[in-house]
């Protein structure tokens, strides 16, 4: 097999598997453990997966800027979007996370819901402005790879809310390291925010499942449930409803 082919193997295991281990692939292919791991050295070099002990998981979103993951499975996340929308229920609180998902959701929030928005994104803040929502905006220090408040004065500022429903988005979604983000701060004001609120529920879409970020946000047991349009036959998802996580499928 000629090592074009391989990679391009590789990465079609890793989109349904969501992760690669290197001994079993080299046992496989009937190859070297060293051409595999060179092989996934060269797709991370690429930008293609990211290397973890013994083999590769997807490559988060994390490092795109907020431009670039506006243009990123935009099906994919009108598809999240419209399911999430399905969990406000009439005269509501919903806290709306930052990010292009969450924006998704502001957009598709129907003009006849009675409903209060709390954001500490901006832009969302924004998208609501012409929307009969009754909307609380949060401050703090802008952390513009997210376009959202973060630090010391959001999380403050987060402390005094109260809702029925916290729409989170993250940038990873494993069973082994549960919900993760690639800022320590944005991680730390996803947590303040998901105390604020009775129910937690996760958007992930289908890039998301199976990958990990640097920064841990919650456990799996600690949120409601997660969102996905990923495929039924995704084994990292599989994984996660054999575990007890509760899972909308967003189609």
């Amino acid at each position: 097999m000629l090592a074009a082919q391989r990679k391009e193997l590789l990465l079609d295991r890793l989109r349904v598997d969501g992760r690669l281990v290197a001994k079993d692939l080299a046992s496989e292919l009937d190859t070297s453990e060293d051409t595999i791991r060179r092989d996934l050295r060269e797709l991370a070099d690429a930008g293609l997966c990211q290397r973890v002990y013994g083999g590769a998981i997807p490559m988060p979103l994390a490092a795109a800027s907020y431009a670039r993951r506006q243009e990123i499975a935009t099906t994919s996340k009108h598809r999240v979007a419209l399911a999430c929308v399905g969990l406000i229920e009439p005269g509501s609180t919903v806290i709306l996370d930052g990010g292009t998902t969450a924006l998704e959701v502001a957009r598709l929030l129907p003009r006849d819901v009675d409903v209060t928005v709390i954001t500490h994104s901006p832009t969302i803040a924004v998208s609501l402005v012409d929307h009969p929502a009754e909307v609380f905006i949060l401050g703090g220090r802008l952390f513009k790879h997210s376009v959202v408040a973060s630090g010391a004065a959001a999380a403050e500022a987060a402390a005094q809310v109260t809702a029925d429903l916290f729409l989170m988005g993250v940038t990873g979604v494993r069973p082994d390291t549960g919900l993760t983000t690639g800022d320590v701060d944005e991680a730390a004001m996803k947590r303040a925010l998901s105390r604020r609120a009775a129910r937690t529920w996760v958007m992930a879409s289908e890039e998301k499942i199976g990958a990990a970020s640097p920064f841990p946000v919650l456990r799996l047991d600690e949120v409601a449930g997660i969102v996905s349009d990923a495929e039924p036959t995704n084994a990292v998802l599989a994984e996660l409803e054999g575990a007890g996580v509760e899972v909308l499928r967003a189609r």
